[in-house]
């Protein structure tokens, strides 16, 4: 499983959970309370949010951000990690009735192979919807939005204004692609841009793509927060769903999802192991 900002006050900036699932199931973790604060939403479609023009050309601001998020992308790939998710369909009484858990550490081997090692994986017990291989794709590569230079070209990236996310100023942006291939996961949604350090702190939509006709399944919309890492990066930190799927063949289904990424850890190796080479004991 391969994937990878600062602020003015950053203890209270580092308040901002991260970051990306779209899938037929969901979840709740026990969580701080900050990270179970409710964050800005965007408002209802069709409602402008009030704004002036940024200083800096908006197109800038878009070449900026997707090269930091390319570089966090790189740096990301270079730490080890745990990931917690769980998922659940919600009765008509709020109850959970149905869960899928897994918790992963995503580690390296001594030669620096990236890889995941699934630590706690009880029994789905699942029965009004089914995990699909989307879902899976979603939670890790959608979920935690990545928009960098190469991925750029395949949406429309349009800047709506400012925002106040807790002691964050931001560029608020809509994305949504503007073509989908057979076999690819989209993002489609809104992202919010620390107007400083032009890094994504948060993300909010759903995953999309390309069905196939006989394909009945339903994503949730899901929200990331990223948490300052080590001060340099914005690394996702949570994210969150609580949405009904309407199905078209189906019963409309609740469900809850929560994916946690903690213990973030840089890996590296100081030691080189060498020949061995004999060593004469020290003469008197």
């Amino acid at each position: 499983m391969s994937e990878v900002i600062s602020l003015a006050t950053e203890s209270k900036r580092k308040r901002l959970g991260s970051c990306s699932l779209v899938i037929c199931a969901c979840a709740t973790l026990a969580l701080p309370m900050a990270a179970q604060r409710q964050g800005p939403l965007p408002p209802p479609p069709g409602t402008a949010m009030p704004s002036s023009a940024p200083a800096v050309p908006v197109q800038q601001i878009i070449q900026k951000f997707t090269e930091h998020e390319d570089e966090f992308r790189k740096e990301r790939e270079n730490y080890t990690y745990t990931q917690f998710v769980i998922m659940q369909t919600i009765d008509d009484d709020g109850q959970p009735d149905g869960e899928y858990r897994l918790t992963s550490d995503i580690l390296f081997t001594p030669s620096g192979k990236r890889y995941q090692k699934d630590v706690f994986a009880p029994v789905s017990t699942l029965s009004r919807i089914q995990m699909s291989q989307q879902d899976f794709d979603d939670i890790e590569k959608v979920w935690p939005l990545v928009m960098t230079p190469d991925e750029l070209p395949k949406y429309d990236v349009k800047y709506v204004g400012r925002e106040q996310v807790d002691e964050v100023s931001t560029y608020v942006f809509d994305i949504t692609p503007l073509k989908m291939e057979k076999g690819q996961r989209y993002f489609q949604g809104r992202v919010w841009v620390d107007d400083k350090d032009l890094q994504i702190v948060k993300t909010r939509g759903k995953a999309t793509g390309l069905l196939k006709k006989k394909e009945d399944q339903a994503f949730p919309t899901f929200e990331t927060f990223r948490e300052n890492i080590e001060g340099h990066f914005w690394f996702p930190t949570y994210t969150r769903a609580d949405d009904v799927l309407h199905f078209k063949t189906g019963p409309d289904v609740r469900i809850r999802v929560s994916v946690k990424y903690t213990n973030y850890k840089r890996f590296g190796s100081t030691i080189k192991i060498g020949k061995p080479t004999q060593v004469d004991p020290e003469k008197p």
